[in-house]
């Protein structure tokens, strides 16, 4: 019997070296038939299974890729228009808020136009009635200021002791208030 592990009884006293028996040259044909037979085999598995499940992933990819591609171009179409309105309303907007402005700017100065015109009438109204009552006064205060110069002046002559003429009086402050008697 072999006392060395790596030896191995086949038989009464064959002993064959070990080692590794993929770099046994007498193994070549055997392990070369099996490589082929597993590389077909593998092949065909791929072939039948594998790759068309990828080719489909793929093309399923490709369209959604492509749809995406689509809907974001239709989409920037779309925003594109969206945002021309915006800017066409924006624009619009403007105007009319232009042309409100212009109308309540026409409005509020046909307002104080107007309201000029009733001032300066009322102006012109009251200034007609001062006139006329400062003529009043004046004319009044005239008539008053003739009496008490005739009274003074008769009052003045009598505490002099002498006798008032009032026709003389009357002509004398008649002649110094510029009027006539």
């Amino acid at each position: 019997m072999a006392t060395d592990p790596r030896e191995s009884v086949l038989g009464e006293g064959d002993a064959v070296a070990s080692g590794m028996p993929q770099l046994d040259p007498s193994s070549y044909p055997n392990q070369i038939f099996w490589l082929i037979i597993a590389l077909v085999a593998i092949y065909f598995i791929l072939s039948r299974v594998a790759l068309p499940r990828i080719g489909a992933v793929l093309a399923e990819r490709q369209g959604t890729i492509t749809n995406d591609i689509a809907a974001a171009e239709e989409l920037k179409l779309k925003a594109s228009e969206a945002e021309k309105a915006y800017d066409k309303s924006l624009a619009d907007a403007r105007v009319e808020a232009n042309r409100i402005v212009e109308e309540n700017r026409a409005a509020q100065q046909a307002d104080l136009n107007r309201a000029m015109e009733r001032a300066d009438a009322q102006i012109a109204e009251q200034l007609a009635e001062s006139e006329t009552r400062i003529a009043e006064i004046r004319d009044s205060a005239t008539a008053n200021v003739e009496q008490i110069a005739r009274e003074t002046a008769e009052a003045l002559v009598n505490a002099l002791g002498g006798e008032a003429d009032s026709q003389r009086i009357s002509r004398a402050v008649n002649d110094k208030m510029g009027g006539a008697a």
